[in-house]
């Protein structure tokens, strides 16, 4: 029986923003609870969330109040920050800090902090960055800088991991691959067998209980098809090729209509296109939406469009699909992996390709070729919260000595060698060294002038770490009550009994 964690989920982006990230952190946190460990999420202060809130399945989470500068990532503050993550870490007695997302600085300082006070740290990498431009040097070596001294790393596809161990100067044996997944339940078909006295949103029919599966959609010559768009409107997520491409789409299949929710910069382009264009009756500006309101919204269509320009999983399409649309998606980073064939159809991120993806969809929905009434079972069988929660857990196991350092690292053979020989080079016996002169080590090979700029950063660090614990010493602290835990075997009882 593994043992039972205390983890902190740290990063700025949370509910109530929607996202895949945000998601991501909500669902793997209500799995870990789940599973008999107590999580507690910190993230910065969002209108009208302020304090410490508790969300269902007391999941606890900590707004604190920082400055957000750009898409809801916080000023860097670096150590002041430090006192209240210390405060929060000694009151809930956390074990591990996982932090999310490169562009978080609050998931950054945390992971640095957590290693001054001697805590187990996990990051998980949720996008992909170039290596040109002056934007992304800057934040790969700011990666480097707190990838370091991490002990283990989680990237969400093949794709997102060969992009971090190359951005962050990575060896490959401590990242882990591990998906994003979805809840189907969440995501059921208009048709779906589970439903039942449903009106569609567009149509206005009904759809009695089905048992068995569901009947195919079937499409005639002349039915509008509608094509869903939920995203950021901005730059990265393909919104200037969106804007170019839905006029033509538009102009080639005359019964066709867009569907667009969310909001950002790019926002502006897309208003503007459809003024251009006359094209109010055709495309439906949504403006942006909840995550509990994706769900109804795709139901209304058929395609889903999703023209970004990078993207490391992309669990909108995974969404997508289990609501039974046709996928038509940029083959770009890691989204290639997410689905099978038969529910996508590629294009390159270019206009052309894209509007020639799409009709290349309308065709096949046309002529009745694709049994997108299957696709919520398949994705239902293929993405699991649950096991994306098992193998995190094993992922803490690992760094915690739980399971021993073979077993964690390798699957067989040659990756037996392969990290046996890798922890001897590091002197190291399976976890991260706490001891500062090893830290500076580490942070000394990130280059000539920042690696010297990192270890005075760490030594600051662990300095403010002594005077807090003479300032305000530990045992001045309350100790939080903890949420009743649950119990795992009681609960896979229960799962036997109703299966």
């Amino acid at each position: 029986m593994a043992p039972a964690y205390n983890i902190a989920m740290v990063c700025d982006f949370f509910f109530p923003q929607p996202g895949g990230i945000e998601s991501h952190i909500y669902q793997l946190s209500t799995k870990l609870i789940d599973r008999g460990h107590k999580v507690i999420i910190i993230t910065h202060a969002y209108e009208g969330r302020t304090g410490v809130r508790y969300l269902t399945n007391g999941l606890k989470v900590y707004h604190v109040p920082f400055m957000v500068i750009y898409r809801s990532a916080t000023f860097p503050a670096v150590l002041s920050f430090f006192p209240i993550f210390r405060n929060i870490v000694l009151r809930e007695r956390i074990d591990i800090v996982h932090g999310h997302a490169s562009l978080s600085s609050l998931c950054h300082e945390a992971i640095l902090h957590a290693r001054t006070m001697g805590l187990r740290t996990v990051y998980t990498d949720h996008s992909l960055f170039g290596f040109a431009d002056a934007a992304s040097i800057l934040a790969n070596k700011l990666l480097k800088f707190s990838l370091s001294d991490v002990d283990h790393v989680i990237c969400v596809s093949h794709t997102c991991k060969e992009n971090t161990v190359l951005r962050a100067s990575l060896d490959p044996l401590m990242v882990s691959v591990i998906p994003n997944a979805v809840v189907a339940e969440n995501f059921k078909p208009l048709s779906g067998p589970a439903t039942s006295s449903i009106s569609a949103g567009a149509g206005g029919q009904s759809f009695g209980h089905h048992h068995g599966p569901p009947p195919a959609r079937q499409l005639g010559p002349h039915d509008t098809i509608t094509i869903v768009v939920i995203s950021r409107l901005f730059y990265n997520k393909g919104t200037d090729l969106l804007t170019a491409a839905i006029p033509r789409i538009l102009e080639n299949h005359p019964n066709t209509r867009f569907i667009i929710a969310g909001s950002g910069p790019k926002s502006i382009d897309l208003e503007q296109m459809i003024e251009q264009n006359v094209l109010q009756d055709r495309v439906e500006m949504l403006g942006p939406i909840r995550h509990e309101e994706v769900r109804d919204v795709m139901v209304r269509g058929h395609i889903y469009l999703h023209p970004s320009l990078t993207e490391a999983f992309g669990t909108v399409i995974v969404e997508a699909a289990s609501c039974g649309l046709y996928v038509v998606c940029t083959q770009v980073g890691g989204i290639p992996e997410v689905l099978p064939s038969h529910m996508t159809v590629f294009a390159k991120p270019e206009e052309d390709d894209l509007v020639a993806a799409t009709g290349k969809a309308i065709a096949a929905l046309r002529a009745n070729k694709v049994r997108t009434e299957l696709f919520h079972e398949q994705v239902k069988n293929m993405y699991s919260w649950t096991n994306v929660a098992l193998r995190t857990e094993r992922v803490y196991n690992g760094i915690s000595g739980a399971i021993s350092e073979a077993e964690f690292y390798s699957y067989d053979a040659a990756s037996a060698v392969a990290a046996a020989s890798w922890t001897a080079n590091r002197g190291r016996s399976g976890v991260q060294s706490f001891a500062l002169i090893d830290r500076l080590k580490r942070y000394y090979g990130c280059g000539i002038w920042a690696g010297k700029l990192f270890c005075l950063v760490v030594i600051v660090d662990y300095l403010l770490f002594l005077f807090l614990e003479l300032w305000y010493p530990r045992d001045k602290i309350d100790i939080c009550p903890d949420w009743p835990r649950k119990k795992v075997k009681q609960q896979q009882q229960q799962q036997r009994k109703e299966s």
